[in-house]
């Protein structure tokens, strides 16, 4: 007997969706919960789990293409057609509609079909298979393994080189005692090897300006090691043209949208945030025992933005006709960048969260975003956006206000530099770490005062650094 699975529900206004990927394929044995394919709608890319166990008999929905919700996608049985399965996956997933039947179809897609992979295998092997992998693994090992052997017979040979070798042994197990403190310290910290180094002192000791020459070389020998380190790989999309996802045709609308539809700037404010780098620095190793989760600087962020919202609800409001409204409580989006686009997961109710709070949600969020795990209802009902641009190395960026949202904050990279302070005794210059907060919003209802009051107030809660009661382990 056999079972239909249907496209379900998505999220309350999502009617239907695009099959992206099918993860099983005719003849694959599911078990309950087990993913069968991965589907695209407008609010969430998601996989579909078998509601039933059994053994797939027909795929009737082809990758690409999209159907309403309630549509059979798939029908699973007790497994009484496995023998006859193989013969039949392929045909049946190129064409949905005849599932059993065109055999005599099925030959041509399946032809197709692997037609790119070889192409794709031929372009990418090559190189690493023929230039990088035989030339140094092969004569690497060749010196290393005949070396050790002839060690005794070839004296002869490596005796030039043996007797220089010699020559400085000597000299150095002399100068040991001759070293200073002083230069020993400064060898230790610099990484030099004393018996490598060749004093130029009386009787051959080794002086200071002997470590440092050494250093010297070093550093100036291991610069053009570190350059090749830069380069970046070619992407092998240059010269190609590929669709837009769905995803990605959704955020471009919205984004159009939401510039057509509201006014836009954004307001920006340096903060120095030394005093939250310590205080990390001090919990940090507690705080990932404790919670299983790393402590960056992220959460301060949330927890400042959090606080500042209560305080100054129009920039966590939102435009309803000619109507303010004024959410409750403040539910803080959090960007995510995946391979298939952004994607802003929702933590609800952020005012009541701690820093170990903010820190879980954060890391379970961004986890499952990435994998695809998460729920429509998830990505829905933000009031208010916080973007981490300085993950990627940004020192600040100006983002994008997405309706119906009036506000979105974006945080740069935290970097250290020399920075004016001033006490009781003036103004003096010293290294401190900054970040850079840029605020964007909608300029209908929210001011340039509104703003600039609200990133004052984040602004002071980071500086003053008090987050000890608010750690939450």
């Amino acid at each position: 007997m056999s079972e239909s699975v249907n496209l379900p529900a998505l999220g309350e206004s999502v009617t239907e969706g695009t099959v992206t990927r099918w993860l099983k394929k005719v003849g694959d044995r599911v078990e309950v919960d087990e993913p069968l394919l991965e589907v695209s709608t407008d609010k969430v890319d998601t996989e579909i789990p078998s509601p039933v166990a059994g053994v797939i008999e027909a795929v009737l929905v082809a990758e690409d293409e999209t159907v309403e919700v309630g549509t059979t996608l798939v029908t699973i049985g007790d497994g009484s057609g496995a023998t006859e399965a193989p013969a039949a996956p392929a045909p049946v997933a190129e064409a949905p509609a005849p599932a059993p039947e065109p055999v005599a179809e099925a030959p041509a897609p399946v032809v197709e079909a692997p037609a790119p992979a070889p192409v794709v295998e031929a372009q990418a092997p090559a190189p690493v298979v023929e230039a990088p992998a035989p030339a140094p693994v092969v004569e690497a090992p060749a010196p290393v393994a005949e070396a050790p052997a002839p060690a005794p017979a070839p004296a002869p040979a490596p005796a030039a080189p043996a007797a220089p070798a010699a020559a400085p042994s000597a000299p150095s197990a002399d100068a040991a005692g001759y070293v200073t403190p002083l230069v020993r310290k400064l060898a230790h910290e610099s990484g030099v090897d004393l018996s490598a180094v060749t004093g130029t002192g009386v009787g051959g000791r080794i002086r200071k300006q002997d470590v440092l020459a050494a250093t010297s070389a070093s550093v100036s020998t291991a610069a053009p090691v570190a350059a090749p380190a830069k380069a970046l790989e070619v992407s092998p999309l240059r010269g190609t043209t590929v669709a837009m996802s769905r995803l990605r045709k959704v955020i471009a609308e919205r984004a159009v949208i939401s510039m057509q539809s509201s006014a836009q700037l954004t307001s920006v404010v340096e903060v120095d945030v030394t005093l939250v780098a310590h205080y990390r620095d001090q919990v940090k190793a507690a705080f990932q025992q404790k919670t299983g989760v790393k402590l960056s600087f992220l959460p301060f962020f949330a927890l400042a933005a959090a606080e500042a919202l209560t305080a100054y609800p129009i920039i966590n409001a939102t435009i309803e006709g000619d109507s303010i409204v004024y959410p409750a409580q403040e539910n803080i989006s959090i960007a995510v960048d995946t391979e298939r686009g952004l994607l802003t997961p929702v933590i609800r109710d952020a005012a009541k969260l701690d820093l170990a709070g903010f820190a879980a949600q954060i890391a379970d969020l961004a986890e499952r975003t990435r994998d695809n795990k998460l729920k429509p209802d998830e990505l829905a009902g933000g009031t208010f956006t916080l973007t981490n641009t300085g993950s990627r190395g940004a020192l600040f960026d100006t983002p994008i206000v997405f309706l119906p949202q009036s506000a979105i904050l974006g945080t740069g990279i935290v970097t250290k530099k020399p920075v004016v302070v001033s006490d009781a005794g003036g103004d003096a210059i010293a290294i401190r770490s900054m970040v850079y907060l840029a605020l964007s919003y909608d300029h209908r209802i929210v001011d340039g005062a509104d703003a600039a009051r609200f990133l004052v107030a984040v602004k002071d809660r980071l500086e003053g650094g008090d987050f000890a009661a608010k750690l939450g382990i």
